[in-house]
């Protein structure tokens, strides 16, 4: 299989040698649209090194792909900037297969891939700020924890001026392209944000610090070398500054009104809610959960300035698929909303206020108390509905 799948040159010393996997539509309750890739990266130093490896299934490719630059047997380091098992999957097989001179991992790296695959084999581990040497060349070691795991940590090739930032930075993108500037900038905005949204939105404040602490760095970079999507060349400093944007969750004019709906009359109350929302002069995301998916929900309430959710009364509680979307948003942990629950119902109406309890616990502000009517709403209801949005867009306004 080695005079089918290549290694893509970054530079003449290093390497992309990953696995594209164009089917996969689902990572961890995240429907991704268009794939994914694994990426690892090999660097042909005095002692040649790999970093990271791929998901199991997708071993043979990454060891061809190896194989067209160097024997893999040649490899002498590999370095695991995260021990998440798409791209562990085949650590240990390779381990076995290379036997190479030194494993290298984050100090909670070397416990995690413990933990996850109960092996003997001793990875060293690497102080945060420390250094390893590769005979001609060097890597520098930065621990960036819960970004998104505890064991996560950056590695810098100051040699190269090559950053590989394992997850962060990435998106779930499988093309034939291995470069940013090789890519439509409207893709690369949509599956970065959705993958910032899905993935790394609860760890917004430490996306902020890790920023400011690569700014005073002193690092420099003609590559960004993500563990997922394409690698950054053009536009490195665009993907710093949307690490930052969309950390610092800062509110707009946008809504985001999300429901689900028996006989369509909570529909109708989520229509009039956006109609009067656009009146007052805010944007205004409507968004069905029959139709949209709960990671597209996060992905537009990431620059949004308020949350609404609405829902029909079913056996004293809300639909289950808004239970699910307000599940998973809870766990994202979205700042700075502010928000509001309706919801029809035929004769208990819980809906809405257990909606109301949840958003409570998410932190979002209440602009006013659960909006609900029983069975098809009313003239009178649906004016209620319209003037709730006309409230939100003109609080947005004062934010």
């Amino acid at each position: 299989m080695a005079d089918i799948y290549k290694a893509v040159k970054l530079t003449d010393k290093v390497y992309w040698v990953g696995a594209i996997d164009w089917t996969i539509r689902d990572f961890h309750g995240y429907t991704t649209h268009r794939g994914s890739t694994y990426n690892a990266y090999l660097i042909l130093a005095d002692k040649i090194t790999l970093v990271d490896t791929v998901k199991a299934p997708f071993r043979e490719e990454l060891i061809s792909r190896i194989a067209s630059v160097v024997d893999p047997g040649d490899i002498e380091i590999i370095v695991s900037n995260h021990s998440e098992m798409d791209h562990t999957g085949c650590l240990y097989e390779l381990i076995d297969l290379i036997q190479p001179e030194q494993v290298v991992a984050s100090t909670m790296g070397t416990k995690t891939l413990g933990d996850i695959y109960h092996r003997d084999r001793t990875i060293t581990p690497v102080k945060d700020g420390g250094e390893l040497s590769l005979g001609n060349m060097r890597l520098r070691f930065m621990e960036t924890r819960m970004l998104h795991w505890p064991d996560s940590m950056f590695s810098y090739l100051p040699e190269e001026e090559i950053l590989f930032s394992h997850d962060a930075f990435g998106m779930h993108l499988a093309t034939a392209e291995r470069f940013d500037d090789e890519i439509d900038p409207a893709i690369l905005d949509y599956e970065g944000a959705t993958y910032f949204a899905n993935i790394i939105l609860p760890y917004a404040p430490l996306v902020t610090k890790l920023v400011n602490r690569v700014a005073s760095s002193g690092m420099t970079f003609k590559f960004i070398a993500p563990d997922h999507g394409p690698i950054w060349r053009r536009d490195i400093p665009g993907v710093i500054a949307n690490y930052s944007r969309w950390a610092a969750q800062k509110p707009t004019m946008k809504s985001v009104v999300v429901y689900g709906t028996m006989w369509h009359s909570t529909e109708r109350m989520a229509r009039a809610i956006c109609e009067g929302l656009a009146a007052a002069g805010a944007a205004a995301k409507c968004m069905s959960m029959e139709v949209f998916h709960r990671s597209d929900v996060v992905y537009e309430v990431l620059d949004a300035g308020a949350l609404i959710v609405g829902s029909s009364t079913l056996n004293n509680n809300m639909l289950p698929q808004v239970a699910d979307v307000l599940t998973y948003l809870k766990g994202l942990r979205p700042a700075n909303l502010l928000g509001a629950s309706f919801g029809s119902y035929g004769w208990s109406g819980e809906a809405a206020v257990h909606i109301a309890d949840i958003l409570k616990e998410m932190k979002v502000s209440p602009v006013a108390e659960p909006l609900k009517a029983q069975h098809v709403p009313t003239r009178e209801d649906l004016r209620k509905c319209y003037a709730l949005g006309e409230e939100i867009a003109r609080k947005l306004g004062e934010k």
